[in-house]
């Protein structure tokens, strides 16, 4: 379970200096455009991996297909939400509407999922207390 930790932990930092580097280029450009994104980055890539990470660094949880599930749908909706966040929002290319709203809804939806496996894990045993 600490690779586990280890790999949260990793892309959290990735989406901290990601954020960062959007809100320096925010407050350098004077355009909000990107404010949705960047609140997105660090509150979701950021805060919740690193809180992730750290909970695999205290506890082992007893059920390892749960917590395998729940990191991987941790960082791939992270990447998901945030990147369809900004295909939505910035349209940074020419895709269709359909596309960039389902890209968005989907890693959210993995995301969302990703919370609620969470969630299971936090009401179940660990290994320390069997």
């Amino acid at each position: 379970m600490n690779t586990y930790s280890k790999t949260l932990l990793r892309f959290s930092a990735i989406f901290a200096l990601l954020g960062a580097v959007l809100g320096s280029h925010m407050a350098g450009a004077g355009g909000p455009e990107f404010k949705t994104v960047h609140a997105h980055i660090l509150v979701v890539g950021w805060l919740s991996l690193f809180a992730f990470a750290v909970y695999y660094k205290v506890f082992t949880p007893a059920n390892r297909t749960l917590a395998a599930l729940h990191v991987w749908s941790a960082i791939i909706g992270t990447i998901g939400l945030t990147s369809g966040m900004w295909l939505y929002y910035v349209r940074p290319f020419n895709f269709g509407d359909a596309f960039t709203t389902v890209f968005f809804i989907v890693g959210g939806t993995i995301l969302l999922l990703s919370f609620a496996f969470f969630l299971i894990l936090t009401f179940m045993k660990t290994e320390e207390e069997k």
